[in-house]
């Protein structure tokens, strides 16, 4: 290393130095206080940018790991964890995607119901054979709606018995002092 450079690369370790000890107490602030812990929030407590924290990983995780313990006042019955919210997310994001393609199968099914109303009373409906075939199909969707919505139910049955066993667990494992 040349004479010149050496002050330079020990100016830019103090530098890092400095702000990971910042971003350190910053974490650390933050988690005695019960603030929401994010990369973004951690880093722009500490006046760093966030891009500082994704580069070091040792800090990254910790600040990953302060955001999944609970917080110090919480209680653990009140406590959420990033996990469990994803998950509901994922959950609340299926059921949205069901409720849509449902809404346009009811779109489909009512187009088509006033199609055929139009049709009629203009007098070209369609003959009697094919009336009768119309209606027992009719009859045949609306039992396939009705079970889709039963599975629907039950499926929303499930999710509520799945969170009361998680809860359930939770309150089993939870360590107390």
């Amino acid at each position: 290393m040349t004479g010149t450079a050496a002050p330079l690369v020990q100016s830019r370790r103090r530098d890092v130095e400095q702000r990971r000890a910042r971003v350190e107490a910053a974490l650390q602030t933050m988690r005695a206080e019960g603030a929401d812990l994010t990369i973004s929030a951690v880093a722009r407590h500490a006046g760093v940018h966030r891009s500082f924290i994704h580069r070091h990983a040792d800090l990254r995780a910790a600040v990953l790991a302060a955001a999944d313990e609970p917080a110090a006042g919480a209680r653990a019955s009140t406590t959420v964890s990033r996990k469990s919210l994803l998950a509901d997310n994922a959950n609340l994001r299926d059921r949205n995607h069901r409720l849509a393609s449902q809404v346009r199968d009811l779109e489909d099914r009512l187009g088509e119901l006033l199609g055929a109303e139009t049709f009629e009373r203009s007098g070209l409906g369609a003959a009697t054979g094919t009336r009768q075939l119309e209606l027992a199909v009719e009859r045949q969707q609306q039992e396939i709606l009705d079970l889709k919505q039963q599975l629907d139910e039950r499926e929303e049955e499930l999710d509520a018995v799945r969170d009361a066993h998680r809860s359930l667990m939770k309150d089993a494992n939870r360590v107390t002092y």
